[in-house]
């Protein structure tokens, strides 16, 4: 490559890179550069990863912390979630109204008093998901021991990190609640907003595509298998639909199969229910009721041919 060719490229970079710092430029809000006023993703991600240990103190192995101590490791970890948890609400705040105009430390006195509330929500916490553990071994009987579900199941896992986020959700924490459940739909396939009120003994089996929506409901003794959306029958109001209840109430003791769509705010699915897969439900059924769709036709051709 001559002088000539290198000075070709090294305009032709230049002028990509002037196009494209002059397009942040147009006041727009991807055009934002900030990046210290916007919470970290990645810690909010290492915070997650952080609370799971402290969830379950004896499944996930540490590759920080050393300690022949097991009470002084948990202790050291739950420290250090503790202060970087603070830091990130503290900047979420920046995105809250009533934050807007705050100063550092009215900012941090308030992230610190929602941290400890958050903190102290543990054992609560960890209390729900011993109910969903054992939904899920009792529900399952390819699971040979708890152990196997804790360290592989994708719906414990959700689970775990939903009733963590739902917590924050609670205290108005904004923006990390939503990283927290969106982090475990990437993980997971399952989308589960924080907002959404889930009772004691949920269980998800398989749990690819499920979603459930931010005013949803859900009952005690709940399952819920793979491909199941629970969610609004229309979003077509826009931010105008916020607050209002978009979302199904799922009563205690309903077991919903693969592929079943349950939506709209009115929608009540009474306890002791089945809906069967595949279902689509936009109203209201009884308790007590078996929801299913009539066989479809099969046809079988005999013959070498294998085209339809």
């Amino acid at each position: 490559m001559d002088i000539g060719e290198r000075q070709n490229i090294r305009d032709e970079i230049g002028g990509i890179v002037e196009l494209i710092l002059n397009d942040y430029n147009n006041g727009r809000d991807v055009d934002k550069m900030d990046i210290f006023n916007q919470p970290d993703r990645d810690m909010v991600v290492d915070i997650v990863k952080k609370l799971m240990r402290v969830l379950y103190p004896g499944y996930y192995r540490d590759k920080i912390y050393r300690s022949y101590n097991d009470t002084n490791r948990v202790a050291v970890i739950i420290e250090d979630a503790i202060y970087n948890l603070q830091k990130q609400i503290a900047i979420a705040f920046r995105h809250v109204d009533e934050y807007e105009n705050a100063s550092d430390e009215t900012l941090t006195c308030g992230a610190r008093y929602i941290t400890y509330e958050f903190f102290k929500k543990i054992p609560h916490i960890r209390a729900l998901i011993d109910t969903d553990l054992q939904a899920s071994f009792d529900g399952d009987p390819a699971a040979y021991s708890k152990e196997e579900i804790i360290l592989s199941y994708p719906g414990l896992f959700a689970t775990a990190i939903n009733r963590m986020a739902h917590e924050l959700y609670l205290l108005k924490v904004p923006l990390i609640p939503r990283i927290m459940t969106e982090y475990a739909h990437s993980k997971t396939g399952i989308d589960i907003h924080p907002g959404a009120t889930i009772g004691k003994y949920f269980m998800i089996d398989h749990g690819t595509g499920i979603v459930v929506g931010e005013t949803s409901i859900i009952g005690e003794h709940v399952k819920v298998y793979q491909g199941v959306t629970i969610g609004a029958l229309s979003t077509r109001g826009g931010q105008a639909l916020k607050g209002a209840k978009r979302h199904p109430t799922i009563e205690d003791n309903v077991t919903i199969y693969a592929g079943a769509s349950i939506l709209g705010g009115e929608t009540v699915i009474g306890h002791d229910s089945v809906v069967g897969s595949n279902a689509f439900l936009t109203s209201s059924i009884a308790p007590g009721t078996k929801v299913s769709i009539k066989n479809q036709e099969l046809q079988f051709n005999k013959g070498d041919s294998k085209d339809f």
